[in-house]
């Protein structure tokens, strides 16, 4: 089971898109990953022949189990699949449950602290899990989230009259914002930013658009470069909390937040400063397309290294988002609307939009997140010229 972000301890395989005995080529679709984030189609790591598969389609695997092989014509898998296969392919069903529950983890040594992850240990504090009456299923008999998880269900038995059960996806999507907006020391400035030039842009990109029978950009396009060249200049809001300090890091990755039906995902555009405005268009529309169908690839949610976030297509004025870490800051964006401005003095009508940046204290101090937002409001004033 790949490890596919940061923090996942466990991956839900959907799906194998190849059938055991079948041949597959390095990077061909190979299953589908539930994780936190989105549902993720994983390529074959080689050439070889899918042998020995030991979890099917519902399985809750702990990050690094084996569940199959990748084997040279007239090879075979080893042995020890058949020894493999009860403890991962334990899913919601009652056999499988029940199957799981009889797989004895790696035993403690007597008064031993049992082995838990942190945001096991995490869960079980809010859930009130006596982890001491908990068989790990992870690697090393280690309690993993969903132990806890399973422990809790168990105890509160089935979900009392309308409270929808949540999906894997929404139920760690809950945990991951709960956990940012309580550790993360969150800071919010608002801006707003005259729209008239961004606009003229866009009719201008649309207008060319049309002459070569290509896509035009959106508006949300023309900010994923605008919003990541800015980001250049001011290094530190792309900046990531470690725990134990601050790390910068080499490239300027835009994450969009993206509406699917479980819930949001982050998909990602790479190296965002340097994309031409119809590279970033054509590789936000992929993004979509394969996050709305849950075919997104590992590499297309990993890596971000700061949030754009636009509820304007909502008719949303202005909200505040939450911060993804170990990011630093989140833009949040709503609708562009004409209103009442000052114009030289007297009062015009321009096309405005309020913008939200969320910011996280550790990494970033007030200053200095005024400086970026502020430039960032003078770019999108002068959008052509960054946008060249």
């Amino acid at each position: 089971m790949p490890a596919l972000e940061m923090a996942q301890e466990t991956g839900k395989l959907l799906a194998w898109r190849k059938k055991e005995g079948e041949r597959v080529t390095k990077g061909e679709p190979l299953l589908e990953i539930e994780t936190d984030k989105a549902v993720v189609e994983v390529g074959a790591p080689g050439d070889g022949i899918l042998a020995g598969i030991t979890a099917d389609a519902g399985a809750v695997v702990p990050v690094g189990q084996t569940i199959a092989w990748l084997v040279a014509p007239g090879e075979k898998p080893p042995a020890m699949a058949a020894t493999v296969a009860p403890a991962a392919r334990a899913s919601s069903s009652p056999e499988r449950a029940n199957a799981a529950a009889a797989v004895q983890p790696t035993e403690q040594p007597a008064g031993a602290a049992p082995q838990i992850s942190p945001k096991a240990r995490r869960l079980a504090k809010e859930l009130g899990v006596d982890i001491s009456k908990i068989r790990g299923t992870g690697p090393d008999g280690t309690i993993t989230s969903e132990d806890v998880q399973n422990i809790a269900d168990a105890k509160s038995g089935a979900a009392p009259a309308g409270i929808e059960s949540l999906s894997q996806v929404a139920r760690l999507m809950a945990e991951r914002t709960t956990e940012s907006w309580t550790t993360v020391p969150h800071f919010f400035l608002v801006r707003e930013v005259d729209c008239s030039a961004l606009v003229a842009a866009q009719r201008k990109w649309r207008g060319e658009a049309q002459k070569a029978q290509s896509v035009a950009p959106t508006i949300t396009d023309l900010l994923i470069g605008i919003v990541a060249r800015v980001l250049a200049k001011h290094p530190r809001m792309n900046a990531s909390w470690t725990g134990e300090g601050i790390r910068s890091n080499p490239e300027i990755n835009v994450s969009v937040a993206m509406a699917v039906k479980d819930g949001v995902v982050g998909a990602v555009i790479h190296k965002a400063n340097t994309a031409k405005i119809a590279e970033i268009s054509t590789l936000r529309r992929e993004l979509t397309e394969r996050a709305r169908a849950g075919r997104l690839r590992p590499a297309d949610i990993a890596g971000g290294t700061f949030t754009l976030s636009n509820l304007g297509m909502y008719k949303v004025d202005a909200f505040g988002a939450i911060i993804t870490p170990p990011q630093a800051a989140i833009l949040a964006v709503g609708s562009i609307s004409d209103r009442v401005v000052p114009v030289e003095g007297k009062p015009g009508v321009r096309p405005m939009m309020t913008v939200t940046l969320s910011s996280d204290h550790r990494v970033v101090d007030g200053a200095r997140a005024a400086e970026f937002l502020g430039e960032l409001a003078d770019a999108i004033n002068g959008a052509e010229k960054w946008l060249a």
